[in-house]
């Protein structure tokens, strides 16, 4: 007896338009920036960045936005890289950061009431994240110094000494050496800068200090105190004694003096600091296991007056990535249900969500009142606004992206689930073709599987892989949120630790005979594309399935071994099941290159030169296994990209050669081509 076939459930209609999508239009739609409230509560500054593909480059520009809705004012120049605008207390002036004639992004105040902007910073590695004093007597930021050379004047000067140096050479003993696409040996690392409006003076808050920030995106790690008196910071630094990266809580006086390590004994991150509004105390997040990246983030509460640390949202099954205070309430993001949500949470019981679909992200208050971004499959993110004190709906404020997103069709979102392995529920999001005609054949299907494994295919916009961008040429997509994913809790996200493919690699196939099952594709017609964790489980198919008449793996694990060149390897012998020296038969059984044998699927296969998380040698072992054994394949390197591909028209090549891949394979006549 066969299980019913399960309902696709509509998520977001389609829209009509002139044409499909084409990559060219991925790049043409201004991307939306994080809100800023003006202390009056009547605008906010967004930056929004617009990129052009003759010069192969992107540009963010300064908005003020009505925050009650109305047209928006460009406030810098279109041909100035003008980003992270931070509002003077009394409204009256706008700090940002501008990339200077090095391209590093300096310190300027630009009067609102008229006059040019004033550059105000000449750091030698440029500045980030600035923050107005509470009573407008300067700025806060962060600038990047070089450990051994801790001056602005001695760092500048290694760098001039180091870029007259022959000799290119990385010596290291540590354990992390690099990071994304970056060596850590060169030595940079963030320093709290004060800039001081009455004198003009720049003054370093943190002298001594050789601790790192977040490496991606070191903006949002530190928070000032709202009497002035103190900053509180996120630092991460290596535990030789346990040989783990782990991230302490850091406070520092603005008067200067020394740094207070308020969490000397990490159990693993402690993130995010932000003082409550009467200053009493510090919100910060903590994980508590080293060796698991996603694991879940718990809210801790450190009183100012004893020091006492205690948990304050610990018990709730879901992890915040960003928290702000609105009035006395607490405005959480975290992702649930494949969607990212505003939650608030007024000290006690479970947060309440505040949006529903889509995902929300840089909630930024006044008073009551929440701005942020919020984007869907089938929208990208445009600014909201929220009033705690009248519930209801957000509203959409800003329309930065309408004219781009005319200019194309996209189709219907659809929902399925299914009971994956071992019974379990498995979500996944169904993006139609445009102009779908359900009375038609069906079309093929593209899977599009997500990374991390620990991560989600979320209800968003994306800016790489694209969902829409990837049904435009008549394809069904299917995101399916296989069992090790993120929002469904730690148990979900923790459980395919040591046998990462066995649980997602059913659960993808649960998923494609529910869609066959339910006449919306062509089983004739089946590929799989993914990135990364992605990657992986594309190529695992490929060695256990001839289901699908292609596939793709962009920067994809193939050997679990090999993944010890990563830049991260704290934690992955869990992950592989075993570590090289006393469980390497646990990770081959989870190597996808193990079963060449059984790998008979034409595969494109992607890979960026500077990808430091899955090394480049993990793409050209597969795809010189595949031609050594005879099976069709193809080779897209990027000598200038790193795990992602992120220059405008390399990326416009990149969906290219994917839709040719799959044209080739998917357009032919069912059966094996």
């Amino acid at each position: 007896m066969h299980a019913p076939t399960p309902a696709l459930t509509p998520v977001h209609p389609a829209r009509e338009g002139p044409r499909p999508m084409t990559a060219e239009d991925l790049w043409a739609i201004p991307r939306v920036g994080a809100p800023r409230w003006s202390p009056d509560g009547a605008t906010l500054a967004v930056p929004v960045t617009t990129h052009d593909l003759d010069r192969n480059e992107g540009r963010s520009r300064l908005w003020l936005v009505p925050a009650d809705g109305g047209e928006a004012r460009a406030v810098t120049a279109a041909e100035a890289a003008a980003s992270s605008p931070a509002w003077s207390p009394d409204g009256r002036r706008l700090a940002f950061t501008r990339k200077d004639e090095k391209g590093r992004a300096q310190l300027h105040v630009l009067p609102l009431d008229g006059g040019e902007a004033q550059r105000v910073t000449a750091l030698p590695l440029g500045v980030f994240d600035p923050t107005w004093l509470p009573d407008g007597s300067g700025v806060v930021f962060g600038a990047m110094l070089l450990a051994g050379h801790l001056t602005p004047q001695a760092t500048a000067a290694e760098l001039e000494r180091r870029e007259q140096d022959p000799v290119k050479a990385h010596v290291t003993e540590e354990r992390l050496y690099r990071y994304w696409d970056t060596w850590l040996t060169t030595g940079e690392v963030p320093h709290l800068f004060v800039w001081e409006a009455a004198g003009g003076g720049v003054r370093d808050l943190t002298p001594e200090s050789t601790v790192w920030f977040d490496w991606m995106d070191p903006a949002g790690q530190y928070d000032v105190s709202p009497d002035g008196r103190h900053v509180a910071y996120a630092g991460t630094w290596f535990d030789a004694r346990r040989s783990l990266i782990v991230s302490s809580i850091y406070l520092v006086p603005l008067a200067g003096g020394p740094v207070e390590c308020l969490t000397p004994d990490p159990p693993a991150e402690h993130l995010r600091p932000r003082w409550t509004p009467d200053g009493a105390a510090i919100v910060y997040g903590r994980t508590e296991d080293p060796e698991f990246y996603a694991d879940r983030v718990r809210l801790w509460r450190c009183e100012l007056a004893s020091r006492r640390h205690a948990p304050w949202l610990d018990d709730w099954d879901r992890s915040p990535v960003e928290w702000t205070f609105a009035g006395t309430s607490l405005v959480l993001v975290a992702e649930d249900d494949a969607r990212q949500r505003l939650f608030r949470w007024d000290g006690a019981g479970a947060p309440a969500p505040l949006t529903g679909a889509g995902t929300a992200s840089s909630p930024a208050a006044r008073g009551t009142r929440v701005a942020f971004t919020l984007q869907t499959l089938s929208a990208p993110a445009e600014v909201h606004v929220l009033d705690l004190a009248s519930p209801g709906a957000p509203r959409r404020v800003s329309r930065f992206t309408d004219a781009a997103t005319a200019r194309f069709a996209t189709g219907e979102v659809r929902e399925v689930r299914v009971a994956g392995a071992g019974g379990e529920p498995v979500q996944a999001f169904v993006v139609l073709p445009p102009g779908h005609d359900a009375e038609a054949p069906p079309p093929p299907l593209v899977h599009v599987l997500h990374g991390g494994p620990h991560g989600t295919s979320g209800d968003l916009f994306h800016a790489r892989w694209n969902a829409q961008l990837f049904a435009a040429p008549g394809h069904v997509v299917a995101l399916v949120n296989f069992q090790g994913s993120t929002s469904w809790g730690q148990d979900y996200a923790k459980r395919i630790q040591g046998e990462w493919a066995a649980r997602p690699f059913e659960d993808v196939l649960r998923v494609t005979d529910a869609l066959v099952a339910a006449g919306v594709v062509d089983p004739a017609r089946m590929a799989a594309a993914g990135g990364s964790y992605g990657g992986y489980l594309a190529t695992w198919i490929a060695g256990h399935t001839d289901r699908f008449r292609c596939i793709v793996c962009h920067a994809g694990v193939s050997d679990l071994t090999g993944q010890y060149a990563s830049d991260v390897t704290q934690g992955r012998g869990r992950a592989a099941g075993g570590e090289a020296w006393d469980g390497l038969e646990r990770q081959d059984r989870w190597s996808p290159v193990r079963f060449a044998a059984g790998m008979n699927t034409p595969m494109l296969v992607i890979h960026g030169e500077r990808d430091y998380r899955v090394p480049v040698g993990q793409g050209l072992l597969l795809y010189g296994l595949l031609k050594a054994k005879g099976v069709p394949a193809r080779l897209l390197y990027f000598p200038d990209e790193n795990h992602w591909v992120l220059k405008p028209r390399n990326s416009v090549l990149w969906y290219r050669e994917v839709h040719a891949w799959l044209a080739r394979w998917l357009g032919a006549s069912p059966g094996r081509a």
